[in-house]
């Protein structure tokens, strides 16, 4: 016990409640691959991959951050948030912290810590591993991380299939009601040059193959870490998360452990709980650092075969390079604080562009010479609250 208080610095924390957003317009792969003359297998069996949401300008990543977090915060929530993360490689500003803008569209308290974090797609897991020391060491508190990303690579580029946008909040408090993650996790992080987007690019740049072999590569070493140090005993584990640009991506990370490298039952069900996980990301594309836990809400609401205990594990993976490897447990009644329903009607309910039609949402832009830019609203659903309503005096006005 902490002197002169009446908590325990040990307390279990974690995943308290979980929700995600994605813009209402989508491409059908199938579309894009006749449009760029390939057989849509290539997409559709080859990456794995089936529609990718697309974002018009009004929905940029504050404005998804804003509108992932709205529905699952209580007002006792938003007086308890002590930290703000906002996770992105997609930032609007060079300076200010994308996270306080969330604040204001959240109208979150003045009395916490707003930042934005970012290291390609393991920026949200650093963001988690710092809400989860910040809470263990303020248990009356509690912290709001938020993944949002805008993953884009040109038209008619290699790339093009695996672009996207969404968000995905977490809520991380003492006592958490979905996912009690293990303070012990393994990590590491090198400088290597698979992906990149320099400050005068609107597009990233990648080399896809290397970027494959260095993801697969630190996984790899980090199993072979946690197996050394008994962190991952396959027979306990109920479930393999993996970083999700596109959904073969994971897939060969866990091939990696077949060939006997474990036991069969435990690879059949691994790839099994892997392909729950996949569900909503091969509707919603890449969306960078919110693609691990929109596996994990994918995996949550598609699998009723999970019980309360079982361990999760997650591989983060952003290029650069960082990767984690981490353990959570599953909480008692965790489905309680899952809306199923909301996310299928949130996918269902999307448009479906035309090819001209997501070019044209695709190049559209936002003025950069301090002229006023009013933009319409794309989004009118409840799903939408918060939006970009353009831009004045070089500064965005949210609404």
């Amino acid at each position: 016990m902490m002197q002169g208080t009446n908590v325990t610095v040990n307390a279990t924390v974690g995943i308290d409640k979980i929700n995600f957003y994605t813009p209402n317009h989508y491409l059908d792969l199938v579309d894009l691959a006749q449009a760029r003359g390939v057989d849509p297998n290539k997409f559709l069996i080859g990456i794995g991959q089936s529609k990718m949401s697309v974002a018009a300008l009004d929905q940029d990543i504050v404005a998804m951050a804003a509108n992932a977090a709205e529905p699952m915060l209580s007002a006792d929530d938003r007086q308890k948030i002590g930290l703000l993360i906002v996770a992105t490689e997609s930032s609007i500003d060079q300076s200010k912290a994308a996270a306080l803008f969330v604040q204001d569209l959240l109208e979150l308290t003045g009395n916490l810590r707003a930042i934005e974090i970012k290291e390609a797609c393991y920026g949200a897991t650093a963001g988690i591993q710092l809400a989860c020391d910040y809470v263990r060491s303020h248990p009356g508190r509690k912290a709001l991380v938020i993944a949002s990303d805008i993953a884009r690579y040109g038209l008619d580029t290699p790339g093009e299939v695996t672009q996207g946008a969404g968000a995905v909040a977490m809520l991380v408090a003492s006592d958490p009601a979905i996912l009690a993650i293990e303070p012990e996790s393994l990590y590491e992080s090198r400088s290597t040059g698979d992906f990149w987007r320099p400050n005068y690019s609107t597009l990233a740049f990648a080399r896809g193959k290397f970027s494959e072999e260095v993801y697969i590569g630190m996984f790899e070493e980090l199993w072979a870490k946690a197996q050394d140090q008994e962190m991952a005993n396959p027979e306990h584990l109920q479930a393999l998360l993996f970083h999700i640009p596109f959904s073969k991506m994971g897939r060969k990370g866990l091939r990696t452990l077949g060939g006997g490298k474990i036991a069969e039952a435990d690879y059949v069900r691994l790839t099994e709980r892997f392909e729950q996980s996949i569900v909503y990301g091969k509707e919603v594309g890449n969306i960078y650092t919110g693609s691990i836990y929109l596996a994990l809400l994918s995996l949550l609401e598609n699998d009723e075969s999970l019980r309360a205990g079982d361990r999760i594990g997650f591989y983060s993976y952003g290029s650069g390079s960082v990767a984690e490897l981490y353990f959570g447990t599953l909480q008692p009644n965790y489905r309680q604080r899952l809306d199923v329903q909301a996310h299928r009607t949130l996918l269902d309910n999307r448009e479906r562009l035309d090819m001209r039609e997501y070019e044209a949402m695709f190049s559209a832009a936002l003025v950069t010479d301090g002229s006023e830019q009013d933009l319409g609203r794309s989004d009118h659903s409840v799903a939408a609250p918060h939006y970009l309503a353009g831009v004045k005096n070089h500064e965005r006005q949210y609404r």
